[in-house]
């Protein structure tokens, strides 16, 4: 992982306009949106994040508790969730500045492109600049909070707010986000 250390230790920002709010999940704050998605992928695994949004997802039309054994699971993760988003919308800005210059062979085949076009994969910072464009980072976390208080509830709610498109957002930000991870990245020079 000296390659993933190298990476972080390139992207430091200069100045953080907002709270990344990592404190709780992290045990510490993390001021470099590139540094949230190393700690958070660190916490657990690209496919447990999905596997849970999908079922926080799924439990939000049900007449069952989602994790009603251990509630306090379900707030850690809408916690580290959170800042995830957070740092996501700190990345939208990154294209700018940033570039992926290659996928390593062996990382290309696990990934796959999952939820990702082929412009996506090549260019994973489109997938913030796409959500970004379409939601506001306070839709991100409405949406967290409208799904995650559904699932708790043990009976159904009508709701009239869209689910589905930010959860497939969120889902296309998580695979980019582990690409990110995966990747060779640099800056891209300016001629001045």
């Amino acid at each position: 992982m000296k390659h993933r250390k190298s990476i972080l230790y390139r992207f430091r920002m200069k100045k953080n306009k907002i709270s990344f709010e990592t404190n709780f999940w992290a045990h510490h704050e993390l001021e470099n949106p590139f540094e949230v998605v190393d700690a958070f992928f660190g916490c657990e695994s690209l496919a447990f994040y999905k596997q849970t949004l999908s079922e926080i997802v799924f439990y939000r039309s049900k007449d069952e508790v989602y994790q009603k054994e251990c509630p306090g699971d379900v707030f850690f993760c809408y916690t580290a969730i959170r800042s995830f988003l957070r740092a996501c919308s700190s990345l939208r800005n990154k294209s700018k500045k940033w570039k992926v210059t290659e996928v390593s062979v062996e990382k290309r085949s696990i990934l796959s492109l999952a939820s990702l076009t082929d412009e996506e994969y090549n260019n994973p910072f489109l997938v913030f600049q796409n959500a970004f464009a379409d939601h506001s980072l306070a839709d991100f976390e409405f949406f967290l909070c409208e799904v995650i208080h559904l699932a708790l509830r043990p009976t159904i709610v009508e709701f009239d707010s869209d689910l589905l498109t930010p959860y497939i957002h969120v889902i296309k930000m998580l695979d980019a986000s582990q690409l990110l991870l995966e990747s060779q990245v640099e800056k891209i020079k300016t001629s001045e």
